[in-house]
């Protein structure tokens, strides 16, 4: 019983014709991921107010793409191809290093 679950799953997986991703949707997401990848990202907040007085927050994010050295072309290469199964239609807009 439970091989013939198995064995019709790809078949059921198959029939979901999911359409591919727009691509410059993915060009857009795949570019912060990207951006993510060339160093580490944050922010600082600072506000004041009558009732509570000063406040300060700061935020500060590190992916495992910067972690582990990759590059961000070839993320976002990488990225846009699994997203839409082509490869990108415009280059990524990414920061100076």
């Amino acid at each position: 019983m439970r091989s013939a679950a198995l064995l019709l799953l790809p078949l059921a997986l198959a029939a979901c014709d999911v359409p591919p991703m727009d691509p410059l949707r993915a060009a857009e997401i795949c570019e912060e991921r990207a951006r993510a990848a060339q160093g580490p990202t944050g922010s600082i907040t600072f506000g004041a107010n009558s009732r509570s007085g000063a406040s300060a927050s700061t935020q500060i994010g590190v992916t495992g793409d910067f972690l582990s050295g990759r590059d961000p072309l070839e993320i976002y290469e990488s990225c846009v191809i699994s997203r839409t199964g082509q490869p990108p239609v415009r280059p990524p807009v990414l920061r100076p290093i």
